[in-house]
C-alpha cells in the first residue's frame, strides 16, 4: 500500500509532540515550511505558498524538489489539491491529514466536510484527520467494529449527513436503529475495557472520532 502523511497550515499547537517519520510526507502551504523546519523528507509540496515569507518560501524550494504550484484566489483548498494529487497522480491508498483542526472553525468544518465531496468518497474510509487530542475515522454504511486505542479515551460517533438505522453495541452507552436527516454528533462515548465496539447502519457517511483530554480525568473514576 502507498501511504502518505499530509500536513496543511494549521497551528502547530495543534500537532502532535512527535511528527511519524512511517510515510512520505505532502505539505501543503505553510504545511511544507514546517515539515523543512522538522527536517521530514517532503514526497512533494502544493500551494499558493501566500502565508510564507519570501525567506520562507526559499527555504522550501531548496529542499523540496517537486512542488505543485497555485494561485491564491481558486476554487479549491490546498488541502484539497493536495488530496487529489496524492490519490489521482500519486497512487495513494491512504492519507493521514495533520493540521487541519486548530485555529478558524471555518477551516475545520471545510475540512472535516473535505472527504464527503464526490471526488473523494471512493477513498472516505481512506482519508484521516490527527491531531494532538483526536483521530478522526470516516465509514460507509454497513458494520464496522471499532477496536479500543490506548492513547484515547473516548469515542465519538458522527453522522456527517442522513444515516438511518444507526446502532452502536459494545460501548459505554449503546445506541438502537436511530435514523435522521442531518448531521448529528454522539460525543463523549466510551470502550468498555479493550472490548471492541460495533457501528452499524444502513445510509449516509459516519464519521469516529477517536480523543483525549490533555488535562483532567484520564479513565473512569
Amino acid at each position: 500500500m502507498t501511504n502518505f502523511n499530509l500536513l496543511v497550515g494549521g497551528p502547530n499547537s495543534s500537532l502532535p509532540e512527535q511528527l511519524p517519520s512511517n510515510y512520505p510526507w505532502i505539505g501543503a502551504d505553510r504545511g511544507a515550511f514546517h515539515l523543512v523546519q522538522q527536517h521530514l523528507p517532503l514526497a512533494f509540496a502544493v500551494g499558493d505558498f501566500d502565508s510564507l515569507t519570501a525567506a520562507e518560501r526559499h527555504q522550501v524550494e531548496a529542499a523540496v524538489s517537486d512542488i505543485h504550484y497555485s494561485i491564491p484566489e481558486k476554487d479549491d483548498t490546498d488541502t484539497e489539491l493536495a488530496l487529489q494529487l496524492a490519490f489521482d497522480q500519486y497512487g495513494a491508498d491512504a492519507v493521514t491529514i495533520y493540521g487541519a483542526t486548530g485555529g478558524r472553525l471555518d477551516h475545520l468544518l471545510s475540512n472535516l466536510f473535505v472527504p464527503l465531496q464526490s471526488r473523494f468518497l471512493a477513498n472516505v474510509e481512506n482519508i484521516h484527520f490527527v491531531d494532538r487530542q483526536n483521530r478522526v475515522d470516516y465509514y460507509r454504511p454497513g458494520q464496522h467494529q471499532l477496536r479500543a486505542q490506548n492513547d484515547y479515551r473516548y469515542l465519538g460517533i458522527v453522522p456527517m449527513m442522513a444515516v438511518a438505522h444507526l446502532t452502536i453495541s459494545g460501548a459505554k452507552y449503546p445506541l438502537t436503529d436511530w435514523s435522521n436527516q442531518a448531521p448529528y454528533s454522539f460525543a463523549s462515548n466510551e470502550f468498555v475495557g479493550q472490548q471492541p465496539a460495533t457501528i452499524q447502519f444502513e445510509r449516509g457517511i459516519v464519521a469516529v472520532i477517536y480523543s483525549r483530554d490533555l488535562r483532567g480525568q484520564q479513565t473512569d473514576n
